[in-house]
Formats: C-alpha cells, sequence, structure tokens
C-alpha cells in the first residue's frame, strides 16, 4: 500500500490549474494534493504580470506551498513548469521529497524560452524544438491542434482548445536566461517521457531528462496532454514514484 503523499501539481504554458482535474481524484485518495497556479494563470488569471519577474514566480509558488501547511512534497510539473521547478529546489530543497517532470522542458543556461523554441519545424535546427508544422504557413490554432491534441477524440480536442490560451505566464518567464542545473542531485528525480508528444518529441525530452540530472526515466504512451488522455495511468506513475520515494528514505534509515 503506499504510504499518504503530499502531490502538488504545476500547469505548464498557456493553462492553469485546472489541467489537472481528472489527476487530482485519482491522487487525493493516497494523501494530500494541491494544484499550483503560475501568476496570471488559472486562479490568478486576472493578475497583472507586466512587473513580474522569473524569481516572484519562483517565491510565489513556494509561498503557495508552504501557505498549504505540506511538506516532503512531491513536486509534479508539465511541460514549461519543469523551468521554475529547478529554481524552486534551488531555494527550498527541504520543502521537496521528489521532483517529477511530465514531459517537461529545460532550457541551456543562457538560453531564453522563445529561442529554444524558435521558429521551424521539428528537425529542421539543432539547437530549436521547434513546431510539428511549418510555423511560416500554419496558424497556432493550426499547431496546438496537433501539438496538445493529437491523441484526443474530436469533442475532446474542441473542449481543450476552447481552454487553451486563457491562461497566460509572465513575460518575464519567456526571456529568462540564468537557468540553473547543478543543484538538482540534492532531490530524487523523475522524467515522464510522452511517446506520442507532438509538442516536444521524444529526442528533446530525453534532452531535458539529462539537463535535468534525474535519477529514473519512466515512458508512458501518451500525447502532451496526458493529464487530460490517460489521467488514471499518470495517476498511477505519479504513486509509483512516490512509493519509490519511501521505499529509498526507508533504505536509508
Amino acid at each position: 500500500m503506499v504510504a499518504a503523499t503530499n502531490f502538488a501539481l504545476l500547469h505548464g504554458g498557456g493553462q492553469g490549474s485546472w489541467v489537472w482535474d481528472d489527476v487530482i481524484g485519482e491522487l487525493s485518495a493516497s494523501g494530500d494534493c494541491i494544484t499550483l497556479d503560475v501568476p496570471g494563470c488559472g486562479r490568478k488569471r486576472e493578475r497583472d504580470t507586466s512587473a513580474i519577474e522569473f524569481d516572484d514566480i519562483v517565491a510565489e509558488l513556494i509561498s503557495d506551498i508552504e501557505t498549504s501547511g505540506m511538506r516532503d512534497v512531491v513536486l509534479v510539473g508539465h511541460s514549461q513548469a519543469g523551468m521554475p521547478m529547478s529554481q524552486m529546489v534551488e531555494v527550498a530543497p527541504e520543502l521537496f521529497s521528489r521532483l517529477v517532470y511530465v514531459t517537461c522542458s529545460a532550457p541551456p543556461p543562457g538560453t531564453s524560452l522563445l529561442e529554444l523554441i524558435g521558429n521551424c519545424r521539428h528537425g529542421e535546427h539543432e539547437d530549436q524544438v521547434g513546431y510539428p508544422l511549418d510555423p511560416k504557413t500554419t496558424s497556432f490554432e493550426e499547431r496546438f491542434a496537433v501539438m496538445f491534441c493529437n491523441d484526443m477524440s474530436a469533442p475532446e480536442r474542441e473542449a481543450f482548445l476552447a481552454k487553451l490560451g486563457r491562461d497566460m505566464w509572465p513575460a518575464s518567464s519567456y526571456m529568462y536566461l540564468d537557468w540553473r542545473y547543478d543543484h538538482l542531485g540534492t532531490v530524487a528525480s523523475t522524467y515522464v517521457v510522452c511517446e506520442r508528444d507532438m509538442s516536444l518529441p521524444t529526442l528533446w525530452q530525453k534532452r531535458f531528462a539529462e539537463t535535468l540530472r534525474v535519477d529514473r526515466v519512466v515512458r508512458i504512451d501518451a500525447g502532451h496532454q496526458v493529464m487530460n488522455t490517460q489521467p488514471e495511468a499518470l495517476a498511477a506513475i505519479l504513486l509509483a514514484e512516490a512509493q519509490s520515494t519511501e521505499e529509498d528514505h526507508a533504505c536509508r534509515v
């Protein structure tokens, strides 16, 4: 039986805490679970974020967890969430028992997220993630349907795209350059590779996993929005990773 676990779930770009709704029910029976919102997203959607720096985002997310009263937190992030996660554990390593990166991005030091994404198709430039469709001839709406919804039914795709884009991370998160990863060995970590991801190809996910210095890599046959298309399967992975942390701790004791 999995020991009671404290989960904190952080969303990706263009999304908010709502994206985790289907996963929360699967996790809540095994412990406490909270969802976090970056300023400008979800429950914080109406905030003026023009003066918010990236370090302010990190500090606010840590404060949100501390306010909840949680300790020994399994911090789970999706996509763009990988960026503040690495800084959060640098500031407050004692708060976390494990990090779980679900198809997360991790820009190289000195590279902004916008530079990392680039303006090309997947595979055209070694140092740019790119898009599944040519950004010069397609709209964001056309690209988003492929990037986020390739493994969704038509009704699921329509419902998801209707929500996408109402949440916006602060502009500072797209221009930040001072990425730091050397400290990440202090907290156990897992990277979940989504094998049908059309937003972050698996080659890039593997690169990001190495950058984030993870201990474990697990794979799931899903697209980028695995928490929406396969919430039960993702929850099972999260619970298993939480259990592995408990077992590792028991062995050390």
